[in-house]
């Protein structure tokens, strides 16, 4: 009689085993289809651009269905491009404006960070709720007061004025504040036991131990920097100091209906965040999931 219900219970264990399994598998099969749809539709207009890169003026590019194979190869697009615009120039421009829009949000944004993550003192949480509730303002509304301020201090048309406005941003406190958090307190106080004050704390303890937030920092400051289009555009009036962004705008003009010409444009200032992305990927992905455990 026992050894019935046990193989009657054993009989019942092993068939809810399987309608798990099969639940598991049906969920995971749902779950890697629609993010296979959603990443095909993220880079679909990236595979259309890169294609029509290297398309010939002869080949046909609004097809339907759309046809991402080239018939036609050729790089000649890219070589127009680079011989009808100072590119050189633009990219400089670009690598200067990008320098100094990765190292300043890092060293302020950091320096902002720390007291908020590591100190005590009166009215801490409202100075962070303030800054925080920066980020609920426009970029737009703000844009018209800056200009006007850096008319008076004379940065129109210089790549300071380009700089400066975004040296510092209520994001990147916020991401440096989480990821100072997670260092652990006996670290800083056997640093102040052995005599480290606040600075050498702030360079020499919390810099290193949160290199993954300041690389994922970086890349997006980099990004940022590396992809403005709208700031220089209105602060810089001189064409010897467009970076790429603003510098490929002139393709609108320069070729109006040549679509190849303007995709091998933009697929040119792609390759520095490519790289860049690929570089500190792992970093990344370590600095997003800090920001993210610690509240």
């Amino acid at each position: 009689m026992m050894a019935d219900q046990a193989l009657g219970a054993g009989a019942n264990h092993s068939s809810g085993m399987k309608r798990w399994n099969k639940r598991k598998v049906i969920s995971n099969t749902f779950s890697y289809a629609l993010m296979i749809l959603i990443a095909l539709v993220m880079i679909l207009p990236f595979l259309w651009t890169l294609s029509t890169s290297l398309k010939g003026q002869n080949e046909a590019i609004y097809t339907m269905p759309p046809r991402f194979i080239p018939e036609q190869w050729t790089l000649g697009n890219y070589t127009t491009v680079w011989n009808s615009l100072p590119i050189p120039v633009y990219f400089w421009n670009s690598i200067i404006l990008s320098f100094f829009g990765v190292a300043l949000p890092l060293i302020l944004a950091s320096l902002a960070a720390f007291p908020l993550a590591r100190m005590e003192f009166k009215g801490k949480q409202f100075v962070f709720l303030l800054i925080m509730a920066t980020m609920m303002i426009p970029a737009e509304v703000t844009m018209i007061p800056i200009y006007l301020i850096l008319n008076k201090i004379n940065l129109l048309g210089t790549l300071t004025g380009v700089i400066v406005p975004g040296a510092v941003s209520a994001y990147g406190i916020f991401l440096m504040r989480q990821g100072m958090l997670t260092v652990p307190k006996e670290i800083e106080e056997s640093a102040v036991i052995d005599g480290a004050g606040v600075w050498r704390i702030w360079l020499n303890i919390m810099m290193p131990m949160v290199k993954p937030t300041l690389a994922t920092l970086g890349i997006l400051s980099f990004i940022g920097a590396w992809n403005n289009f709208l700031w220089p555009f209105l602060v810089l009036d001189d064409s010897s100091k467009y970076p790429l962004t603003v510098g490929l705008y002139k393709l609108k003009g320069t070729f109006v209906s040549n679509t190849r010409l303007v995709a091998a444009g933009s697929m040119i200032t792609l390759i520095p965040i490519a790289i860049v992305f690929i570089s500190f990927q792992k970093y990344f992905i370590k600095g997003v999931n800090a920001g993210a455990v610690k509240g």
